[in-house]
């Protein structure tokens, strides 16, 4: 279901692409690997915690996580973006 994964992602919703940026998402990415692997990628205008919590409120998100659910393995009830976990940077070069 990876190309089903990635073809939704090139039409995201505008009104989802607007909750993010209304919440301080900026610079963010997703990469995946052949084998359904996601890594995700995002800076925070305040912090990770706040961004979360802000699009935890956000109906276009709800609808969202509801829609990509089936693309995930999560716990039953969980949402995808409630298994996102902070990590801590070790190197940057700039």
């Amino acid at each position: 279901m990876l190309e089903e994964y990635k073809e939704h992602h090139r039409n995201v919703w505008p009104e989802m692409l607007d909750a993010l940026r209304r919440n301080g998402w900026r610079n963010y990415s997703l990469f995946a690997r052949e084998d359904g692997l996601l890594f995700g990628y995002f800076e925070a205008d305040e912090d990770f915690a706040a961004a979360l919590e802000g699009m935890s409120g956000e109906e276009a998100n709800a609808r969202w996580q509801e829609f990509m659910a089936q693309y995930f393995e999560i716990p039953p009830g969980a949402k995808p973006d409630e298994m996102m976990v902070e990590l801590e940077e070790v190197f940057h070069t700039e």
